[in-house]
């Protein structure tokens, strides 16, 4: 038997089975709970079971995409419940109501909240299940459960002598009732929130046992590819499908609602059936806009309309008039695509009126309604098991590929994996829209008085609410699924949260200046969109920080001391600025040859501030060092913390140096990473990430690190060059 390394490691890595008693939070409808006499199972609630064999597992209900999850949220269950965290089991959770997001009411992971959303919860989980059985032990000894304590997975008796396993006390615990609400440990008593611990999912990940969406295995199994139309909306008109039918291992080939699918019994044989494919394609309802186009389209768009208001303050109008200088500004970024290492891909099984479908996906419920619209089935015929993500950044939101998976296991009746290429996830993603800028600002007497701000671009929930919509009422028909969504668009902030995927990180605007327009312009060219990693904050955070960097130079002074000056009223961005700029030596003047950029934003709940060192060498920027400080509350894993920073810091250089999609009569002109580029890891630079100690509760860090960093790199190629940069990607020559 032929068996590749990892192959290898999934055999040898052996399970066993044991009775299973869960203990959590109460009030759980969807999830069955209960204790079970006949097998001796009992289930209060969704998220906590401990087993008569001392096992401990717990259902996670926000994906692992190398974010953390795995380890930050199994963290906060370990404090509480005194077990380490090593000895709990995490489980991916299925779909279900108890698992939703409340941020969003959808069961989805993103907009760095699976922390915040789950730092009281999970805590009182934990306590509640330590608490119970700290009762039953007590009956037991029948003693006083107040004089009893739990440690290590153990509850101990008064007399600090005798103890008893958590195993040992399931059943009798699940007899218990806890009134009144649970006390969770006090800071000073924690023993793992706040301390550096090892990731629980590294060793797997390390030995290939990982499973993610692209390591699927299942008996009979069979490979789809789709040939999809190179621009957005074109239609097949017809193809050569006998002659691809007669190739060896082909099952099938047919027409599907994205394109013209090829199945095979092999990968590589259906990858060499797709180019033998000739199709015929119909373009004249399709995308056809270059990039040029866009911008043009953009620019006309705010020129027409001043765009509808998103925060206004005093008369930014009226003080123009008294303004000693007025300065305007205008800032552009591309498209950009997520890169993900591990692209697209879904595994779907039809049997027995049911699909079962293994994917990485940041959103299954919404997972269930793209097998719906795929196929004659209901949410409620259809199981989702998540698996580990290689990336996500926002792109594995949307469900294009679950439902091609599901069409074909629909069709051929037989477990069906769907791998996307590398080219086709960069050519047919859903990207990170282009957005425009336009800046003005006046200044009187070196003050800054007035400051005006309008973003022009689309928004991204109108391309989401598709699926987003049904899943948050997945008993309704599917034939009202379209109208769900327009429905929700409709009434947004009500049926829908407010769509702030083009205004957030500009309304925010911290900086004290008592007359504030900022406004949104809404124009969409058509070209498909969706979240990207920090969203709105990625543009609008160039844009801002890059322009009150103009405006310091303008008035003649310090960047870091402007802004200092003006954030007199926000401790807690005066705190990660001075501490940033400290750890830059921003007082000293930067290496010969070098200069420094610095920018703060708010973005998640967390403060970052930024200072990049960087330079020209042999006619290519050169990024030698980033600075960095942040305040995200409570940090539960403060190596995880860091980890996420620096990679978002890696994620926003590549953006800032190479992320660009560009558009030709609406084909997306790159392909791979020879075009569309990544951070090699010779051009890191060092990072230094400095985390403030806080009591607030905690924020995101997925996410954060990524605004600042690339207004603080064109910000320092500025101090270098003296040219100003107000288009993406940066270049060396300005």
């Amino acid at each position: 038997m032929a068996l590749n390394r990892r192959n290898f490691l999934k055999v040898s890595a052996g399970a066993s089975g044991s009775l299973v008693v869960s203990l959590a939070l109460p009030g759980c409808s969807g999830i069955q709970t209960g204790y079970k006499p006949e097998s001796g199972e009992w289930r209060p609630d969704a998220w906590l079971e401990l087993t008569e064999t001392d096992d401990v597992f717990f259902t996670l209900a926000r994906v692992e995409m190398g974010q953390g999850t795995y380890t930050g949220l199994t963290t906060l269950i370990a404090e509480e419940l005194e077990v380490a965290p090593e000895r709990i089991t995490p489980r991916f959770a299925p779909v279900a109501d108890e698992y939703r997001n409340p941020l969003y009411k959808l069961q989805l992971t993103g907009g760095s909240t699976s922390m915040a959303t789950s730092w009281e919860p999970l805590r009182i989980a934990g306590a509640q299940a330590r608490q119970m059985l700290v009762m039953a032990a007590a009956r037991v000894w029948k003693v006083d459960a107040a004089e009893c304590s739990a440690s290590e997975g153990r509850v101990v008796h008064p007399n600090g002598m005798d103890s008893m396993a958590y195993g040992k006390l399931v059943k009798l615990a699940a007899k218990e009732v806890v009134r009144g609400d649970i006390a969770l440990k006090p800071r000073h008593e924690w023993k793992y929130i706040g301390k550096n611990r090892g990731k629980l999912d590294a060793r797997a990940k390390s030995t290939g046992t990982a499973v993610y969406g692209i390591d699927m295995e299942l008996p009979d199994m069979v490979y789809g590819v789709i040939a999809r139309p190179s621009r957005h909306g074109g239609r097949v008109l017809g193809f050569n499908g006998d002659e691809v039918r007669s190739m060896t291992g082909v099952l099938d080939v047919f027409e599907t609602d994205r394109g013209v699918a090829v199945v095979a019994d092999k990968y590589w044989r259906a990858r060499k059936a797709q180019e033998a494919l000739t199709v015929d394609w119909d373009f004249s309802g399709a995308l056809s806009v270059s990039t040029d186009d866009v911008f043009a389209s953009y620019r006309a768009a705010a020129d027409d309309n001043p765009g509808e208001s998103e925060r206004s303050e005093g008369s930014f109008d009226g003080v123009l008039e008294g303004a000693d200088r007025v300065l305007e500004a205008e800032y552009a970024q591309p498209y950009l695509a997520h890169a993900t290492l591990e692209p697209m891909n879904a595994t779907a099984w039809y049997r027995d009126d049911h699909m079962e479908v293994w994917a990485p996906t940041q959103a299954p419920d919404l997972g269930r309604i793209a097998v719906a619209r795929a196929t004659d089935l209901g949410p409620e015929d259809v199981t989702i098991h998540t698996t580990f993500l290689g990336g996500g950044f926002g792109r594995r939101l949307t469900q294009d590929y679950i439902e091609e998976a599901a069409a074909l296991a629909y069709r051929v009746r037989r477990p069906v994996k769907v791998i996307w290429s590398r080219e086709e996830d960069t050519r047919h993603d859903l990207y990170r829209p282009a957005m425009l800028h336009r800046m003005k600002a006046s200044l009187s007497g070196g003050e800054l008085t007035g400051w005006h701000h309008q973003i022009v671009g689309p928004q991204i929930l109108g391309w989401f609410v598709r699926n987003a919509a049904p899943a948050q009422f997945p008993w309704a028909p599917k034939f009202m699924y379209d109208t769900l969504g327009k429905v929700g668009l409709m009434a947004e902030g009500i049926a829908t949260p407010k769509d702030m995927s083009a205004i957030e990180g500009a309304i925010e605007y911290p900086y004290q200046v008592d007359n504030i327009d900022i406004r949104h312009t809404h124009t969409d060219p058509g070209v498909p969109i969706t979240w990207w990693r920090s969203v709105g904050y990625s543009h609008n955070g160039f844009a801002v920080e890059t322009f009150m960097d103009e405006l310091a130079h303008e008035s003649g002074e310090d960047p870091y001391r402007f802004r200092r000056r003006l954030l007199a009223s926000e401790p807690r961005y005066l705190a990660v600025l001075d501490r940033a700029a400290r750890l830059a030596d921003w007082a000293e003047p930067a290496p010969q040859g070098r200069a420094r950029g610095i920018a703060l934003m708010r973005s998640f709940g967390t403060y970052v501030a930024q200072v990049v060192e960087a330079g020209v060498e042999n006619g290519a920027i050169r990024v030698y060092k980033v600075a960095c400080a942040v305040d995200c509350g409570q940090v539960v894993n403060p190596r995880i913390v860091e980890d996420q920073i620096e990679g978002g810091i890696l994620f926003g250089l590549t953006a800032a140096l190479y992320g660009e999609i560009t558009l030709t009569n609406g084909e997306a002109q790159q392909s791979n990473f020879h075009d569309y580029r990544l951070m090699r890891q010779y051009e890191r630079p060092e990072v230094v990430v400095d985390i403030l100690d806080s009591a607030e509760a905690p924020t995101g860090v997925g996410e954060p690190g990524v605004p600042p960093v690339i207004p603080a790199l064109g910000n320092a190629l500025f101090a270098l060059t003296g040219k100003r940069q107000r288009r993406l990607p940066l270049k060396a020559e300005g």
